[in-house]
């Protein structure tokens, strides 16, 4: 048996097979065949399996993701019946007398080449589609497997250097149990993710991927962040005597979903779920949220191959604002850069994406998509409580610049006879250190705040959030981060605004009590954590939380703060 430490980064223990997600090597080399006519077969044999597997990918795309998603697949079943390019392969295997893979890498790499080489934008993404075919052909040839989230069928726990977004919404949790990964945080999206699909995750093993093959039997604890490979049936007994803890401790906090989350001493607060896709909602209702605290649109743009259109968009804002009812939706703008990319915007390569064109800075720049997005919300808005938060705001200017923009297309909407609410709240996203130091200054512009701990602290500590060499500086309870976080809860409250938090520190056990004392309003989540935060809450008092949090900005470490709320909560 062999044991696996991890960061926890999703909740839960699984029991299942390993799945390993890793690219396979598709190098090939030049090979004289003897049989013209079986080679033929052999690469006609690969076509067939491959238009099989696209099909169910394509089947479970639309089922999950929607049409627009699914086409991309359809335009991969075309390039397989294109008589050129097939057609051309057949005729190298025998005038060349050569092996199939072979000649078809050849051909690809051609068509590759020549769409890529072409100017127009639409043609040159094709290249990716014949790549992407390429790949799947040449995995049958050689006899290795292809890895795809869509083909899962049984239960398996994932196995991976790390997962994309885009790779952990395709995940299908009746049979996806858990996954682990080499590099990542409890902050990264693949674990953020996690969270939202209610599926249990240990991220940043280092070296999962090597010690773990195909079939292994796992055991996934993504309570303590451990991964144990080929338990022995002791170590299973044990891990399933702690599962069924874990449940029955579930089921008490589901006992909690219909009441408010309110102190002992009576202060109520709001807990708020962050989302990804209308799809999440039914998770935000089972767990009892009463708001959504950040919905992050980029979903929307990711994974497929062009812009939402306005009415694509519109439908999505509308779905998630009527399936909330009465109660805020906070709508954070689209929010591309830094490990968020998208392939058919040509952003700039830049040393520190992060850092760089990204978030606000995109879309002022960007005017047109912006437009786009601002138009489908306010068309949107007369479905539910609609708040639209700007994320990465640095200035004053960019807040006003965003917000005339907004304005502009308000006006133009009511004035071709759209009904729009007239009682939407404009906020901002405070994830840069300069905002958070002038938020006195900020709020009296603003509806509201919403703390992003994600960036606030990696930008404060100067320590990139994915990297584990310097996870050391990723510190949630620095006084430094403290002192930030109650500067802007306190500068909203002196003009009458409220404040929330979507970042992860929010549904922190161990950050609820200081939050709670310093005032914050709204606590925003993965949806499964707002149970057993309300079930924390229910059982702390204010005053005494508002004087830990008066000691807790006074100490020098992490550590003394830690210990300090050991002291007030135990």
């Amino acid at each position: 048996m062999l044991k696996l430490k991890g960061i926890a980064a999703s909740q839960g223990i699984s029991f299942a097979k390993a799945y390993v997600f890793v690219e396979p090597d598709l190098t090939v080399k030049e090979v004289k065949i003897e049989d013209v006519a079986a080679e033929i077969k052999r690469f006609e044999d690969a076509i067939e399996a491959s238009k099989k597997e696209l099909t169910i990918i394509k089947e479970n795309a639309l089922a999950s993701l929607g049409a627009d998603k699914a086409a991309v697949f359809e335009a991969h079943l075309l390039i397989l019946d294109d008589p050129e390019f097939m057609g051309t392969v057949k005729t190298d295997i025998e005038s060349k007398v050569i092996n199939a893979e072979y000649a078809f890498k050849e051909t690809s790499d051609m068509f590759i080449s020549m769409f890529e080489a072409m100017d127009n934008e639409y043609m040159k993404e094709r290249a990716a589609d014949i790549r992407d075919v390429s790949k799947r052909i040449l995995a049958h040839l050689l006899g290795v497997d292809l890895p795809n989230p869509s083909l899962i069928d049984e239960e398996v726990i994932v196995i991976a250097e790390d997962l994309t977004p885009s790779d952990t919404a395709q995940l299908n949790k009746k049979y996806v149990k858990g996954f682990a990964t080499n590099i990542g945080g409890r902050t990264s999206h693949s674990a953020i993710m996690a969270r939202s699909l209610e599926i249990p995750a240990v991220v940043g093993t280092s070296s999962i991927t090597e010690d773990v093959k195909n079939g292994d039997i796992l055991i996934l604890d993504g309570l303590d962040g451990v991964v144990l490979v080929n338990p022995d049936e002791a170590t299973t007994a044990e891990y399933k005597e702690k599962h069924a803890k874990f449940e029955a401790q579930k089921a008490e906090w589901a006992k909690l979903v219909t009441e408010k989350s309110v102190t002992k001493d009576g202060h109520e607060v709001i807990l708020a779920a962050n989302i990804g896709t209308p799809a999440d909602l039914e998770g935000v209702k089972n767990n009892g949220g009463e708001a959504v605290g950040l919905y992050r649109t980029e979903f929307l743009y990711m994974g497929r191959e062009q812009l939402p259109t306005e009415d694509e968009q519109f439908e999505a804002y509308k779905a998630v604002l009527e399936g909330m009812g009465d109660k805020p939706v906070v709508v954070r703008t689209l929010d591309i850069g830094g490990d968020k990319e998208l392939p058919y915007l040509d952003l700039p390569k830049e040393m520190n994406p992060f850092l760089g064109f990204r978030a606000i800075r995109l879309c002022l720049e960007e005017k047109d998509l912006f437009r786009t997005q601002l138009r489908a919300l306010l068309r949107a808005s007369v479905y539910g409580k609609l708040c639209v938060m700007f994320p990465m705001i640095a200035t004053v200017q960019e807040f006003r610049a965003a917000k005339a923009l907004f304005l502009e297309e308000k006006e133009k909407l009511v004035a071709e006879g759209v009904a729009v609410s007239n009682d939407i709240e404009l906020g901002i996203m405070v994830e840069i250190p300069s905002t958070a130091v002038i938020a006195d200054i900020f709020a009296k512009e603003v509806d509201f705040f919403s703390i992003g701990t994600n960036d606030l602290i990696q930008y404060t500590m100067a320590a990139d959030r994915m990297s584990e060499k310097v996870s050391y500086l990723y510190q949630p309870y620095n006084p430094a981060i403290l002192r930030l976080v109650k500067n802007v809860i306190e500068a909203s409250h002196k003009e009458g605004k409220w404040t929330g938090m979507c970042g992860e520190m929010a549904g922190d056990s161990l950050a609820i009590p200081l939050l709670l004392g310093m005032g914050l309003d709204e606590f925003s989540m993965s949806a499964t954590s707002i149970l057993q935060a309300r079930s924390q809450i229910k059982n702390l008092t204010l005053d005494e939380m508002k004087e830990l949090v008066e000691k807790a900005v006074m100490c020098a470490t992490t550590e003394e703060v830690l210990a300090l709320i050991e002291e007030y909560t135990k």
